[in-house]
């Protein structure tokens, strides 16, 4: 199970997740410059470290990686409830309390994905059980909520001479 992002790593990946395209260090490193006083080097360790992690991949493209998300933010956060959720003594009353926790809005999104999961009146007549979200085409079609390996995808530079070095 993927444990949580740290602050830092979030900024990173929110970014990555949003512009759903290849990004480099720079481009990462010029937006969060807008919020706070950051330099290339941290940004560039943290976007190795969550390569490293798996939770992106990156191809050499000049004398920088392009970086690319792995999996979605609605993968990793999907992870992160179930990692709590599995975590209590008494799933139920943990469901019970998080219900009750929710908007109005975060209600409806709710109701709105169990009658996408639940199979409808024709799906149900193998006798299958109706709120079963593990089991149908929904399941089937679901993300991985945990990023790849960390294998590398290439051999990464072992010194500070490559890509993004600055050298």
């Amino acid at each position: 199970m993927p444990r949580q992002l740290g602050e830092l790593e979030d900024a990173v990946m929110t970014r990555v997740w949003q512009w759903n395209r290849p990004v480099t260090v720079r481009e990462v490193l010029e937006d969060l410059q807008q919020e706070r006083s950051i330099a290339y080097t941290t940004v560039m360790t943290v976007m190795d470290n969550l390569h490293q992690k798996g939770w992106v991949r990156r191809e050499v493209d000049g004398r920088a990686y392009r970086y690319m998300a792995v999996s979605t933010r609605a993968a990793y956060s999907a992870a992160l409830m179930n990692e709590a959720w599995s975590r209590s003594d008494n799933p139920a009353a943990a469901l019970v309390a998080f219900f009750g926790m929710m908007s109005p809005e975060q209600r409806e999104a709710l109701q709105d994905a169990v009658r996408m999961v639940s199979p409808g009146p024709a799906d149900n007549s193998a006798g299958n059980p109706p709120d079963n979200p593990t089991t149908g085409p929904a399941a089937d079609a679901a993300e991985p909520a945990e990023p790849a390996g960390a294998a590398s995808e290439g051999p990464a530079p072992a010194d500070d001479t490559g890509p993004e070095s600055g050298r």
